[in-house]
């Protein structure tokens, strides 16, 4: 007997790939409609490159052993059905690797690179994408409010629309996607990430992309279901060995060279502590860099002198799913270890009804804000695709990998190359971030916070739960004050502020306090009587950690704040 449609059991049921008509791709098709006819060689050419970046026998003999190491060492610790499956081989050949020949060695890694790449591939279904585009965002929006399920269904426009708001340049994106393939490198919240930048994507007319997802949420089978059929491909972040991540650096520079337009999160994995990422992760990021040399290599192959741009891309929510479970992993320091929590307010289903329903009734979401695209050495982009320098001089890209004359690929070179763009990128996405009121409430009451418990340390100050009490009146113009600096900084170009912060400092606090209201397990923070009660120090911690790289600009001009201020921007180096 089948379950009741009811959003707690909604998981429960078998997800099936519904009965529509075979999908051939057509000629003004994206690019990625057509990947499950190039999967296959999109592997083989991934395991190629690895054993020849490995050919030598002592690099093979390193890089096998660096496996059986790091795999045994998972895997005992894991003590589940992959283990018992797979450690007693891993034993095996870490014990007998001494004995290989050359040839058997090469097998070997052969066979592991070929198993890691088939694992990590992804898969794309143009079906799937069409019901995804059609039918998702209402399908949601109904099962938050089963009311309006026959409504949105029949209707062109879905309420998602509204909770989704969409900035930057389209019109150049779109230009830039027919001439290059496109990186965007967001910034990282929440698991829902990937979900709201696909469909900022197909709601303003740019092609999906591929992205790395890790493999733990291919438990869910909702989401497993469209990631596996949308391009996401898996990363197991549980796995250390170096092959491994050769693998899957490898599997995204072929994508990027084969002209699939791609997504990487250059802060890895989400932001704990709500903070803009400042450390980036270069791993999948040169990936870009290596691609466009490669492509420069190729001559007159297709992907010979193809583009490749870069676009610093934030993602900026008014609420986050995963807030509190997120800054408690930061606070208990957990996060620098601890790479996946598997029991956060993504994993439930309920959390994500709360969430929207939350979203919807605020009329407050999340805003995508595309930055100025630019080349894979930091160097911004015009509308035909040419890269500008500084001076305002158009420059050749492709000068940058030229050595001798000639085009090259030099891991080193690129890798140089990598960190500069690092470095550009971690500048740009506090730049073209989005400041909500949320942020900003949360960061005035943060610092009324500390100025009050001056001499305190941070754990000491998150656990004054409901007894930091500020009169509303002079909070209220607080807020102001600190929005009109915010606003100072806007036109300086450090920072974006969205249009719900330029109405009246009482109403910026009002829809603040709404958004908090209902959704987390405990209020951030609440009116009583006539003051603003710091009711969660912790979660306003997170959300006004947004505002850290700013918080010496931001401070008031009778210097009161100053200390506190600077205590939360020093939070910045630990963020």
């Amino acid at each position: 007997m089948p379950l009741p449609f009811t959003p707690r059991n909604l998981l429960a049921q078998p997800l099936r790939l519904p009965r529509l008509r075979p999908y051939a791709p057509g000629p003004g098709d994206p690019r990625i409609f057509a990947f499950n006819t190039e999967r296959e060689e999109v592997v083989r050419r991934v395991v190629k490159r690895v054993l020849q970046r490995y050919e030598a026998n002592a690099a093979i003999e390193r890089i096998l052993s660096d496996a059986a190491y790091e795999e045994i060492r998972r895997l005992e610790k894991q003590k589940d059905t992959e283990s018992r499956e797979s450690l007693g081989s891993w034993r095996r050949l870490h014990r007998r690797l001494g004995q290989l020949s050359r040839s058997q060695k090469t097998a070997k890694l052969e066979n592991l690179s070929h198993e890691a790449a088939q694992d990590i591939a992804g898969n794309f279904d143009p079906r799937v994408y069409e019901l995804s585009r059609r039918l998702v965002p209402r399908l949601l929006t109904g099962v938050m409010h089963p009311a309006r399920l026959v409504a949105e269904v029949r209707s062109s426009r879905s309420a998602l629309d509204d909770l989704v708001e969409v900035q930057g340049d389209i019109h150049a994106l779109r230009r830039l996607q027919r001439c290059g393939t496109l990186i965007y490198a967001p910034t990282h919240s929440s698991n829902l990430d990937s979900i709201v930048l696909g469909y900022a994507l197909e709601r303003s007319g740019l092609s999906p992309v591929v992205y790395g997802a890790g493999k733990n949420l291919f438990t869910n089978p909702m989401i497993s279901f469209f990631m596996h059929n949308l391009g996401a491909y898996r990363v197991d972040r549980r796995i250390r060995s170096q092959l491994y991540k050769e693998v899957l650096k490898t599997y995204a520079c072929v994508m990027i060279e084969r002209g699939y337009h791609s997504l990487f999160f250059p802060g890895g994995t989400r932001s704990r502590s709500g903070m803009i990422e400042k450390k980036l992760k270069l791993g999948l990021l040169g990936a870009g860099v290596e691609a466009f040399a490669r492509n420069q290599t190729a001559g007159d192959l297709p992907s010979g002198n193809r583009r490749v741009f870069v676009i610093p891309t934030t993602i900026n929510y008014a609420l986050v799913l995963e807030a509190e479970t997120l800054i408690g992993d930061w606070l208990s320091e957990s996060g620098k270890s601890r790479y996946i929590i598997e029991d956060d307010e993504f994993s439930r289903f309920e959390r994500w009804i709360a969430f929207v329903r939350k979203l919807l009734s605020t009329r407050m979401g999340c805003v995508v804000r595309f930055g100025r695209p630019c080349d894979p050495f930091g160097n911004p982009v015009d509308l035909d695709g040419q890269s500008v320098a500084p001076s305002g001089q158009t420059v050749d890209p492709a000068s940058y990998v030229w050595r001798g004359g000639q085009p090259t690929v030099d891991a080193k070179r690129d890798q140089a190359y990598t960190r500069q763009l690092g470095e550009f990128l971690a500048l740009r996405l506090a730049q073209e971030s989005v400041i909500l009121p949320t942020h900003l409430v949360a960061h005035v009451l943060f610092r009324d916070l500390m100025r009050s418990t001056a001499g305190m340390d941070l754990f000491g100050r998150i656990r004054l739960r409901d007894e930091i009490r500020v009169p509303r009146a002079a909070f209220v113009s607080d807020v102001g004050t600190t929005r009109d600096r915010l606003l100072a900084l806007e036109r300086e170009g450090a920072v974006h502020v969205h249009d719900s912060l330029r109405q009246a400092p009482e109403e910026i606090v009002q829809q603040a306090l709404r958004a908090w209201d209902g959704y987390h397990q405990r209020l951030a923070a609440h009116v009583e009587g006539s003051s603003v009660v710091a009711a969660d120090p912790r979660l306003l911690l997170y959300y006004q950690n947004r505002l850290v790289p700013f918080a010496e600009r931001l401070e008031d001009l009778d210097g009161k704040s100053g200390p506190a201020a600077r205590e939360i921007q020093a939070l910045g180096n630990a963020g």
